[in-house]
């Protein structure tokens, strides 16, 4: 989703070169080097992706604005395996998100929403993995969603690993909800979805493949939340690459990495294995009060880590600050 806020003038300029600099301030590790590059020039708006249940290092991705259809990736030389065309549904207006659930489906949210409560419901639309990666055409489930507070914009839709429940995250600047649907959506009525917990500013979210985390991404960070009774438990700090447009997150099928997406042509999708930095921190500790740098050994990155936090910490604010300049032109 072409979601950055659209800025003009020196505003737009600032806002480029503060990109540049946080960017340039805080250095990957090396668990940021590896992952693949989305070779189909088709695919252009990586908005969502998803690890393959049935396919393993395949990933599942798809455009935000686009034809009903989604893409398999081969994480292995990031050629497309498989182009998924849906029928039996409409056309989508802004598809953010993807899960695989444990009843073997692909759930894709066509949840998005610029204009952050133009559409009164939204759609996820579901169908089986296929046993074989090849192009073809299969029949979809197209589900109706309202949210029991009003419209807004979301880009984050988890399906839960064992109990199959579908959570959808919303997306504000201030701050999102969580939201949970019924125990089992229907296609024939209206599936209402509740808030059930306060979430930061998310772009994407997954859980965890045994279902005891929820991982949250924005643009500039993750967290990750302990998992308990289908309720949001402790939050700590996840280690994530900063990516020019922070559009996606997902598990790999293993459980040991997250692998983060990107939106653009050629994006490129990085593996973080999940180490010290990624589990909780007992109370918010940084790697330097713990002792660690994340996943084994000081490369000398810590105090450039930290030196990249207070630039991007600063350029967020000033970023957001000409955003709500703006908005009272």
């Amino acid at each position: 989703m072409r979601s950055l806020p659209y800025v003009t003038g020196a505003a737009g300029a600032v806002a480029a070169s503060l990109a540049v600099l946080v960017l340039a301030a805080v250095p990957a590790s090396a668990d940021d080097d590896s992952g693949f590059t989305i070779k189909d020039p088709r695919i252009t708006e990586s908005s969502g992706l998803a690890a393959s249940r049935a396919h393993p290092g395949v990933y599942w991705t798809h455009n935000d604005q686009d034809e009903p259809r989604v893409f398999a990736v081969d994480s292995r030389t990031g050629e497309t395996v498989a182009t998924i065309t849906l029928s039996g549904v409409g056309k989508p207006r802004d598809m953010e998100a993807v899960s695989v659930g444990p009843d073997g489906k692909v759930y894709v949210g066509d949840i998005g929403d610029n204009l952050n409560g133009s559409w009164d419901h939204v759609w996820i639309y579901a169908f089986p993995e296929p046993k074989a990666l090849k192009d073809m055409t299969v029949r979809a489930t197209q589900y109706t969603v309202k949210y029991e507070d009003g419209a807004r914009n979301a880009e984050a839709l988890m399906v839960h690993p064992t109990t199959g429940r579908v959570y959808i995250a919303s997306k504000n600047e201030d701050g999102g909800g969580l939201y949970e649907g019924p125990a089992k959506l229907t296609s024939s009525g209206t599936n209402t979805f509740r808030r059930i917990g306060e979430v930061p500013w998310v772009t994407d979210g997954a859980f965890s493949p045994d279902g005891r985390e929820l991982v949250l991404r924005s643009y500039f960070s993750a967290r990750g939340y302990e998992w308990k009774g289908g309720r949001l438990g402790p939050d700590h700090r996840v280690k994530a690459p900063l990516q020019g447009q922070a559009e996606s997150v997902t598990y790999t099928l293993d459980g040991k990495a997250l692998m983060f997406g990107s939106e653009g042509e050629q994006s490129d999708v990085q593996r973080v294995a999940l180490g010290k930095e990624s589990s909780p921190d007992g109370g918010g500790k940084s790697p330097s009060e713990s002792g660690s740098s994340g996943d084994g050994g000081d490369s000398g990155g810590t105090g450039n880590f930290t030196y990249g936090l207070i630039a991007l910490a600063g350029g967020t604010a000033l970023f957001l600050g000409f955003k709500r300049l703006l908005r009272r032109d």
